[in-house]
């Protein structure tokens, strides 16, 4: 008996390969968690990726520090964007994690990409010393002698300045580095069997949602907002969560679909995995829309000069094109196909989508900073698409890091034997 049940062992965790590669969804009974198991990841695999993402964010680099020579004033909003995007995966993973421990979710099977993603936060502060040395070049605030000829700018010299702007990134990324610190150490002790932390766990998430939410919202206004000091918004800090929650959702969806394909979780992860993420990716992109449509209704209907000029701006010019492209391409275009039950069962597929969510996060933060700087009208530089591949290959390469060096499942989390075998409500 126990040669037929290492025989059919074989046999489905085959199955799952051979329909991971093809993307086809298979439907197959729930494996039980080994005892004996350590669910370590492929980590030769992993180092073949980890390599190629070096090779590519280096060879990002070599452009961008071409860039900086010939034009410099571009490369510190070209890197502000990509910056915001890697920035918006690494935080968007921190929420999740703790909805995830808070919520006891299902989806808590990708628990540790979340994770492994918000170690990358200490790279993200060092990758944050070229927005502070071109502070100069984003924020109009930082000259003395634009500041006394302006009086809204006078009035808002006791928040935007130089020494208190640094203050405040000081604190956030302490709020940012210390909530991963203490939630992944937490989930350590989980892993060797202390299940006294789940409890702890819960409440590390409660508070921390409400310090994710107030330091995302003041970062919001500080780094992207302030381009523009003339402009504000009260629905900018939701923008931003939104946003980070559908680039997280979207990047583990990209790094589950890698997995699957290889032991351990080809034996593990179902279509229905997959269908919580979609499902999930789905409601950040109504979310996202949502928050976007309502900011634009407040500041239509108000009508006050210090606020509509941020859309007439994006509606000349050019960039009425761009404005468009959101609307289709992010908002229109990923509802519809993640409308379909079976595109979200398929993990090939769902990757597609969620590629193509992440390239428009990067539009999304290109359309909030660029027309601040190029008012003439719309116009591309390499920098734009260097400086995004650049960040993102030093982002994977630390993530994959992070990822091969725990276990790939939470072994002794409560829920995670539930999370392996539900069905689809």
């Amino acid at each position: 008996m126990a040669a037929a049940a290492a025989g059919a062992a074989t046999a489905a965790a085959t199955t799952r390969r051979a329909a991971a590669a093809t993307g086809e969804p298979v439907a197959m009974a729930a494996q039980p968690l080994a005892a004996d198991m350590t669910y370590a990841p492929p980590a030769s695999d992993l180092d073949v990726y980890r390599t190629r993402a070096l090779v590519a964010g280096v060879a990002g680099l070599v452009v961008c520090a071409i860039g900086v020579v010939v034009a410099p004033d571009h490369f510190f909003r070209s890197w502000l964007i990509a910056y915001l995007l890697a920035l918006g995966v690494a935080l968007g993973s921190i929420a999740l994690t703790m909805i995830q421990h808070l919520s006891g979710g299902t989806w808590g099977v990708f628990r540790r990409i979340f994770e492994a993603s918000s170690r990358t936060l200490p790279l993200l502060l060092v990758l944050f010393v070229p927005v502070v040395i071109g502070m100069t070049t984003l924020y109009p605030w930082t000259h003395a002698d634009h500041v006394q000829t302006d009086a809204v700018l006078r009035h808002k010299a006791p928040y935007l300045n130089t020494a208190f702007f640094l203050v405040r990134a000081g604190i956030y990324f302490l709020s940012w580095i210390g909530l991963a610190l203490v939630l992944n150490r937490l989930s350590a002790r989980q892993d060797t069997g202390d299940v006294g932390v789940n409890t702890t766990l819960q409440r590390w998430s409660g508070a921390g949602l409400v310090i994710y939410a107030l330091t995302v919202t003041f970062a919001g206004v500080d780094w992207i907002m302030s381009i523009n000091p003339h402009w504000y918004s009260t629905l900018f800090g939701f923008l931003m969560i939104g946003g980070q929650g559908l680039a997280a959702l979207a990047f583990t969806i990209v790094a589950s679909t890698y997995l699957v394909r290889r032991e351990p979780m080809a034996t593990l992860l179902r279509p229905h995995h997959f269908h919580d993420l979609g499902k999930l990716m789905l409601a950040f992109v109504m979310l996202w829309a949502y928050f976007n449509v309502s900011q634009l209704l407040i500041i239509w209907s108000a009508n006050l000069p210090e606020e509509i000029p941020h859309y007439l701006t994006r509606w000349d010019h050019g960039w009425q094109w761009v404005s468009l492209a959101i609307i289709v391409l992010h908002f229109i275009l990923p509802y519809s196909l993640l409308l379909s039950r079976d595109l979200k069962r398929n993990p090939a597929r769902l990757k597609l989508v969620a590629i193509w969510i992440i390239c428009m996060r990067v539009v999304d933060y290109y359309w909030h900073v660029a027309p601040e700087f190029q008012r003439e009208g719309l116009s591309l530089s390499l920098l734009d698409v260097a400086l995004p591949l650049a960040l993102g290959g030093i982002f994977i390469t630390v993530f994959v890091s992070q990822l091969r060096g725990r276990a790939l499942l939470p072994v002794h989390d409560a829920g995670l034997e539930k999370a392996l075998a539900h069905h689809v409500h």
